[in-house]
């Protein structure tokens, strides 16, 4: 009896350490966190999380053989998503826990945020606040194919790289409110620093897509009309 517990107990942990092998590399990580916002072609994938297609490609096929991650062709581009939303969800989870357990983290965050006078944050329930109370304008600064899988209702699509050009067409006398893919997404924060240097009263939202739809708020889709 017990050699045939223990056996069942082996079994059981065995398929439970195939996810925390999955998820042993920063790399797919990052992918996974790409992959919240919607689904993306290997070149994509690469070229946003800065490695080698070949790189991002053996990645994505060791979270494909977890089953996090599933995979379809269309024509020559192979495109890939999260298996479901738990996975996402899982993704918030681990990166919460993360957050509660190093203080390494919140370091090296909060010094790569204050160099870019980027510190002052906001969530969702405060930005609901905002809106209900004051003028605000909410940026997505993401890439437009990714504000068009999932956004903020009501947010306007303005690129980083096209931010600067575009300054002219937001208003002066409301509060500019950015948000990328989430907490360690760098363009919010480069977002803020180019609007503070143009004058204008900007914060970053400290969550993206990715915790919204783990929260179940709404996620509008579509592009920008």
């Amino acid at each position: 009896m017990a050699d045939r517990d223990r056996a069942f107990k082996d079994a059981v942990y065995e398929q439970l350490a195939r996810v925390g092998r999955a998820v042993d590399h920063p790399r797919r990580l990052e992918l996974l966190d790409l992959l919240c916002q919607g689904p993306m072609t290997v070149e994509e994938l690469a070229r946003k999380g800065a490695m080698p297609v070949g790189s991002a490609s053996q990645h994505l096929q060791v979270l494909k053989e977890a089953r996090l991650v599933r995979a379809r062709r269309d024509g020559s581009r192979v495109w890939y998503q999260l298996a479901d939303d738990g996975v996402c969800a899982f993704y918030v989870m681990l990166r919460s826990l993360a957050e509660q357990r190093y203080a390494e983290l919140r370091a090296v965050t909060e010094a790569f945020l204050r160099d870019l006078d980027a510190l002052e944050a906001i969530d969702a329930k405060v930005l609901e606040e905002r809106m209900e109370s004051e003028e605000v304008v909410l940026l997505d600064v993401r890439p437009p194919e990714e504000y068009a899988a999932g956004h903020w209702p009501g947010a306007w699509s303005v690129p980083l790289d096209e931010l600067a050009g575009r300054l002219a067409e937001l208003p002066r006398d409301r509060t500019i409110v950015a948000y990328c893919r989430g907490p360690y997404c760098v363009l919010a924060p480069h977002a803020v620093h180019v609007l503070r240097r143009a004058g204008f009263k900007a914060v970053r939202l400290n969550e993206g897509p990715g915790e919204w739809r783990v929260l179940r708020r709404p996620v509008a889709t579509g592009s920008d009309p």
